[in-house]
Formats: structure tokens, sequence, C-alpha cells
């Protein structure tokens, strides 16, 4: 049912002349779901307070709850359609009403862990881009006709969820900012073992792939508590997004998983200063694929020890200072990173192999990041003692990956399975770190077993990163010109 049903809005979304995009498709049905999934909440709180015989007061103020303006329903329990707004009617009610109040809840909220300052803040960040009423009419009954009140329902729609957010990320060249493969999350979560109790960050968290499958990987043993439940719900997964479509899509991937409030942040992380995080701002996991090939303006760069424009190397700097003395990170860098000569590299690489023990690096084919031509690794460590020994993978699917033929769950297990304790095979090795070269700090991915020494991109990935980059280049001096 969900899945027709999802097919059926965006077939309406394709006759829109404001949605061109799988983005404006996943951004305009998500403000919608998030509506109906509050109206569901809404009605769960008021029965439990008639349990205990108390009265429920809604979140939502009559006129502007999901019944009384997209689904008012007569006796029979179908749409009334005497009073169901549609045509002009119903896109001047959303646009002129519904948004500018749910926008004001950010000011009228107790604080950003609420509810209620999610309402505010997803509203001011996103616009209605369904300008047809008639079609907004269509949208709306297909999304009323959801039900996702059960784990089952919320479990079943939140994979539709992700195979849209998947869609998205492949529809454009840096879809990797909205999409990380899943199989190879799962694997960073399985080496990383989060476990009931640790603080789990993401302070460039996209779609909240990696706090979601988190949360997947903490509940899949069951038997919780009550108390592990509530532990869950509210103390242990945190995240900060700075672009707004993105953030809007974490908090309902996260819903759609089983947090009802996600203590997500609409920020940029790297306007904060290193110097100004305190043990009480630190986690005991960072998990994160930060965005490479950007550039960071010079005010933001003065808030790091290590100074450089590559917005990947100030989140890593960023995520060491978040982590607790014993606290363990798994975080995808470019593969540049292992060799590159530049000063900052090499100091980042010396901060790391110093601070923390960088234990795992794994060595991702080409094609991992769908839409994205750079090649990248995944830096496992554990702040508070010096890397002793690292151990390399080169994971080797024995297969071109692409769109078509994406990165899979099984192309990871062996990893997984070495990994526990760091065996020696054809594609995994170890190294000393009395080995490394104490002046450039050089991890170059060089494979002892005859494996290929990856050091070089093909020219496809070094014009698709010279791509990403004028892209983003324009980004910034637009924003420039906007501030002038």
């Amino acid at each position: 049912m969900f899945e027709q049903a999802f097919r059926n809005i965006d077939d309406v979304l394709r006759k829109e002349a404001g949605c061109t995009t799988e983005l404006d498709y996943t951004e305009q049905t998500s403000w919608l779901l998030f509506l109906k999934y509050l109206d569901g909440l809404e009605q769960d709180k008021a029965a439990e307070a008639g349990l205990d015989g108390k009265r429920y007061r809604g979140i939502l103020d009559k006129p502007y709850r999901w019944e009384s303006w997209a689904a008012p329903k007569g006796k029979d329990g179908t749409l009334d359609h005497n009073v169901a707004l549609t045509g002009s009617d119903l896109t001047e009610f959303v646009t002129l009403k519904l948004f500018p109040y749910l926008h004001g809840f950010k000011q009228r909220a107790t604080g950003p862990d609420t509810i209620e300052y999610k309402i505010g803040e997803i509203f001011g960040e996103i616009k209605n881009k369904i300008q047809s009423g008639y079609n907004l009419r269509e949208i709306i009954d297909h999304i009323d006709a959801l039900r996702f009140r059960s784990q089952k329902e919320k479990h079943e729609l939140s994979h539709l969820y992700e195979a849209k957010i998947k869609n998205m990320g492949n529809a454009g060249r840096n879809g990797g900012e909205y999409y990380t493969p899943r199989p190879l999350i799962r694997a960073m979560v399985q080496v990383v073992k989060p476990k009931i109790g640790d603080r789990i960050y993401d302070g460039a968290c996209g779609s909240a792939g990696f706090l979601c499958e988190s949360y997947d990987y903490l509940t899949a043993k069951g038997g919780l508590s009550t108390k592990d439940l509530k532990t869950l719900q509210g103390k242990t997964f945190y995240g900060k997004e700075k672009k707004s479509l993105a953030y809007v899509i974490a908090i309902m991937n996260m819903i759609l998983h089983g947090i009802e409030a996600p203590n997500i942040i609409h920020t940029n992380t790297l306007t904060e200063n290193l110097a100004d995080i305190q043990e009480k701002d630190r986690y005991d996991v960072v998990l994160a694929n930060p965005p490479f090939g950007g550039k960071e303006r010079k005010e933001v760069q003065q808030n790091f020890p290590i100074r450089t424009g590559e917005t990947a190397f100030l989140f890593l700097q960023h995520f060491i200072k978040s982590l607790k003395a014993g606290g363990r990170g798994g975080v995808v860098i470019k593969n540049t990173f292992l060799s590159n000569t530049d000063n900052a590299s090499v100091s980042l690489r010396k901060l790391l192999l110093e601070s923390c023990n960088l234990h795992t690096v794994l060595d991702c084919p080409g094609g991992t990041f769908q839409g994205a031509g750079v090649k990248t690794v995944v830096l496992f460590f554990e702040k508070g003692s010096p890397t002793r020994k690292i151990w390399f993978y080169q994971l080797d699917p024995g297969r071109s990956l692409g769109k078509t033929n994406p990165l899979n769950d099984d192309d990871l297990k062996e990893f997984v399975k070495l990994q526990k304790t760091s065996a020696d095979s054809p594609k995994s090795w170890s190294v000393n770190a009395k080995e490394i070269d104490q002046a450039t700090f050089d991890l170059s991915v060089k494979n002892p077993n005859g494996g290929e020494v990856v050091l070089h991109r093909s020219p496809k990935e070094i014009m698709d990163e010279i791509a990403a980059q004028d892209e983003e280049s324009t980004e910034i001096l637009q924003t420039i010109r906007g501030m002038l």
C-alpha cells in the first residue's frame, strides 16, 4: 500500500511546474508526511491522557490540525467534501496561514529539543511548491490514507522513505551530500559498536543515515527496558546539519525510524570555535561522512588550530575535539587525505595519530558513492591514546560499482569479520606506527600482498572533483554577493 501511494504522489508531483527534481519530490512529500505524523502523535497522546483521566492540550490549534484542514471526516469516516479545502482555497490557506502559523512555533518553543521547535524550524525552511490546489488535494488524500502508527507500519514506511532519499542522492553530482550508501554505514556501525547509554553524534548528518542505522543496530536485539527506550528517545542521537532540505529530511527520517523529537540542530557546525567545546559537549561515538571538496571562509577557518579551506579537514578536527576520552569514531574522508603533502594535511595526520589510536583504515573502491567521482577511505579511531598499529583493508567487490550495481552488505562481510582480529589477508595488512615517516606521516594505502597501490585518481575522478569544486565556488560567490 505504501509503495503504491508513494508512486501516486510522485506521479502528481511530476505534473507540477514548481517540482522538477527528485529533491523537490522528497521535500514536498516530507512536509506533508510530517503533518500527518504529527496528527497521529497528537491522537496517541490524547488517548494516553484520557486513560489517565487527564485532558490533553494539543500542540496545534484546532484550525491548523490535519483533521480540520487536510482531511475533515464525516460521520461515516470518509472525507467530508463540503468542508475539505481544495483548489485556490487550499493553496491560499497553506501558503498564507498554515506555514506562517507553524513557523511561529520556533519563537514560542521552550527549547531546541522540543517537537514545537522542530515544527517551527521545518516550516521556516521549506516552502510549499505545489502550486495547483487540485494537485495538492490529490496528494493529501494519498497521504491521509497512509497509516504509520504501529512500529511495523513505521518500519515499512521508513524503508520507502530511505529509497526516496537514495533516488534523491543519485539525482545529481553532489548526491553524496544526501546519501551515504547504507551498507557502508551499517559496516561502520558494526565496527564502532555503539551501546545503550552512548551519546552518538554526526555533525554533518545529511539525511541522518548514520543516526538511523545506529538506532536500528541498538534496537535489533530487542529486550530493551522502558529506561533503555527512554534513553534512546532523548539522550542518544545528536546531529547538526547546515542545509535546509537535508535538515527537514533528517528530522522526517528519524521520526519514521521511531525517534519522536530528534535532537537535530539546523546550523553550520564549523562556525563553532573548537576552543569553546567543553567536556559536557562531548560524545561517546562519532559516525559521519562530512562534505568534502568545499571551501570554508577565512573567518570559519579561524575556529580551528589547523587552518585549511578543505571542509572535511575542518570537520575531522571538530570530530576529534568532540569525542570524550575513550570515545570511538568512524569517519569517511577523501583518500588523498592519507598522502597529501600540504602543511594542513600533514599536521592533521600528526594530530590524528598522536591524539587518537587510528586502528583501522577501510579503503573504498571508486563508485562507492553514486554521483561523486571521489575515492574515499573510512578512518576508525579511539581518542585518548596514540596510534600503535593500523590495520588496512582494501575493499574489492570484484566488480565495477555504479548506480545499477551498488555496494551491498555482502561486499563488506569479510571486512567486518577480519576487522575484529585485525587479521592479515590478500586484502588486509597492518602497519606499525613506528614505521610511519615522522616528517610526512604518510598513510598511503600500499598493499604489500601485491594489491593495487591506491595513490592516483582516474581523469574522470579528477574532472568530477573539479566540477564539484566549481559548483561549490559558485555557491560561495553567490552567498558573498548576497551579503554585500
